[in-house]
C-alpha cells in the first residue's frame, strides 16, 4: 500500500468507551452495509446513474479501502492486500494515496465483479475482527471511530444512489416494496419560535467524536431570529409552482435562474405531473406526493428562492445549531426504517429537526476560526473543500442511527439535490 501510516483526525472517540464496544460498533456497522445491498441484483450494483452519484458496488468497496490503506498494514506488520489493483479502482479523492479511477467513470468497473468485491469485504472484516481480538492499541481507535462514521456517510450515499438509478429506468423499480398508500395526517399549521440574540458558543466541545470541520469551538454574534416548527412540505411546493415560481427571475439568485434554464428544472428531481397530481419517484417506488411530508430533492438554489417567494430566509447553520441547543438529536433517520420524510405531527415547538430531510442554511461551508486540516491524507477529508458549497444540518430518512449532531455539517455544492435535502424558514425577529 502505497500509506501504510497515515496522520491520525484530531478527533477521538468518548474514552470511556472500551475497545471490545468499539469493535462490535465497527463490524455492525459494517454488517449494515451489506444489508442494504441485499435487496439489490449484482447487475444493480454496477451502474451509476450520473456523475455525482457512485455504484453500490464501489460504494461497498471504497468504505473496506478505506480500512485496507489507513490501519490494517499500520497494525498487522504481515498484513496481504486483497489485491494491489484495488486502490486504484477504490481510492475517492485521497491525492496523498496516489491515483485513481475518475469518479464520473465508476459505473464502467465490471471488474472486480461484485462477488470479488463480497470477497474483499469479508477477507478486510477478517483482519478488523483479528485486530479487536488481540486489542486495538489506543493510537488506532480514532481511525477506527472515523471509519465507522465514513461507512456511516456511504450508507447514506448507497441509497441516495441507488434512488437516482431507479428514477432513471423506464420500469421505476422499486428498493423496497411496501405497501403505497398516501398522506393521513393534516398539515402542521406553520408557526415561529423566537430566539433572542447574544454571542453564543457554537460548534463541537471536543467530547466524543466529531469531524475535523465541526471546531474548533467558537463564539458567534447571533442576532434575534425566529424559526419554523417545521419543515416546508410538499402541498406548500406545489403552490409555488403553480403560483409560478420557477418561471419569476426576480426570486432567483443569477446562477439559480441560469441553472433552472439550462436543466429545464420546474420542480423537485423526481417529482412527475400525472392526472392532475404529482408524483415523485422514491425508494419505495413512483408513489403519490404526500402533501404533508417534507419537501425533498431541492438544490440550494430552489431552497432560497422558495424562502423568497414565502416572505422569509433559510436560518444560518449558526442559528440552527443554536435553535437546536435543547432537543434531543434523534429522529426519524433510516432506523425508523421509512425510507422517505414523514410529515410533522404538529406538536408544540420544533418538529423534525433530526431525520426526514437535511436542511439547507444560508451558511457558506468555510472553515471555523482557528481551523487546521490534520496532516497526511486523513486531512483531506474536508478542509480542501471548503469552497462554493452550503451548509446543511439534522440529518435524512436515510441517515443512520447516531450518525447525526447538532454540530454536524453535511455539505453540498448549490445546484446538487439528489440526496433527501429540504428546508425550514427562518425570518429577524
Amino acid at each position: 500500500m502505497s500509506l501504510a501510516t497515515p496522520a491520525l483526525p484530531q478527533s477521538r472517540p468518548e474514552t470511556a468507551r472500551p475497545s471490545v464496544s468499539l469493535g462490535d460498533r465497527l463490524m455492525e456497522t459494517r454488517q449494515l452495509s451489506l444489508r442494504l445491498a441485499e435487496p439489490l441484483s449484482d447487475e444493480d450494483q454496477v451502474v451509476q446513474a450520473m456523475d455525482d452519484a457512485s455504484p453500490t458496488k464501489w460504494h461497498l468497496a471504497h468504505t473496506t479501502w478505506f480500512f485496507e490503506a489507513f490501519l490494517l498494514p499500520r497494525l498487522i506488520p504481515d498484513y496481504r492486500p486483497f489485491d494491489e489493483s484495488f486502490e486504484y479502482c477504490f481510492n475517492s479523492y485521497y491525492e496523498s494515496v496516489g491515483p485513481r479511477h475518475p469518479r464520473p467513470r465508476r459505473g464502467l468497473l465490471t471488474r472486480p465483479s461484485a462477488a470479488a468485491v463480497r470477497a474483499y469485504r469479508a477477507h478486510v472484516d477478517e483482519a478488523l475482527e483479528g485486530l479487536f481480538a488481540d486489542g486495538v492499541p489506543e493510537e488506532a481507535a480514532a481511525i477506527v471511530e472515523l471509519g465507522i462514521n465514513h461507512e456511516q456517510q456511504h450508507q447514506e450515499l448507497l441509497l441516495t444512489d441507488i434512488l437516482s438509478l431507479f428514477a432513471a429506468e423506464p420500469l421505476k423499480p422499486a428498493y423496497r416494496t411496501d405497501a403505497p398508500g398516501t398522506a393521513t395526517q393534516s398539515i402542521a399549521p406553520l408557526a415561529f419560535t423566537a430566539f433572542d440574540g447574544g454571542l453564543h458558543d457554537v460548534g463541537h466541545d471536543g467530547a466524543g467524536f466529531a469531524y475535523d470541520n465541526e471546531g474548533p469551538r467558537h463564539q458567534q454574534l447571533i442576532r434575534p431570529f425566529k424559526l419554523a416548527n417545521r419543515c416546508v412540505t410538499n402541498a406548500e411546493w406545489i403552490a409555488f409552482i403553480e403560483d409560478g415560481g420557477y418561471r419569476t427571475a426576480t426570486l432567483w439568485l443569477a446562477d439559480g435562474w441560469t441553472a433552472i434554464n439550462t436543466e429545464d428544472w420546474d420542480g423537485p428531481l423526481y417529482f412527475e405531473q400525472a392526472d392532475g397530481g404529482y408524483l415523485q419517484m422514491s425508494l419505495l417506488g413512483l408513489r403519490p406526493v404526500d402533501p404533508a411530508a417534507p419537501v425533498t430533492h431541492v438544490n440550494y438554489f430552489e431552497a432560497d428562492a422558495f424562502a423568497r417567494w414565502a416572505g422569509y430566509r433559510l436560518p444560518s447553520e449558526f442559528e440552527w445549531e443554536h435553535a437546536s441547543a435543547a432537543l434531543s438529536e434523534t429522529g426519524r433517520n433510516l432506523g425508523a426504517d421509512h425510507l422517505r420524510p414523514m410529515a410533522a405531527e404538529g406538536d408544540a415547538g420544533l418538529e423534525q429537526m433530526f431525520g426526514d430531510v437535511w436542511e439547507w442554511t444560508s451558511s457558506a461551508y468555510l472553515p471555523y476560526p482557528g481551523f487546521k486540516a490534520a496532516p497526511g491524507a486523513i486531512g483531506e477529508y474536508n478542509g480542501k473543500f471548503m469552497c462554493n458549497q452550503f451548509v446543511l444540518k439534522g440529518g435524512s430518512c436515510a441517515t443512520p442511527d447516531g450518525h447525526v449532531r447538532r454540530t454536524y455539517r453535511n455539505f453540498f455544492y448549490p445546484h446538487q439535490r439528489w440526496q433527501f435535502t429540504g428546508l425550514r424558514l427562518a425570518a429577524d425577529a
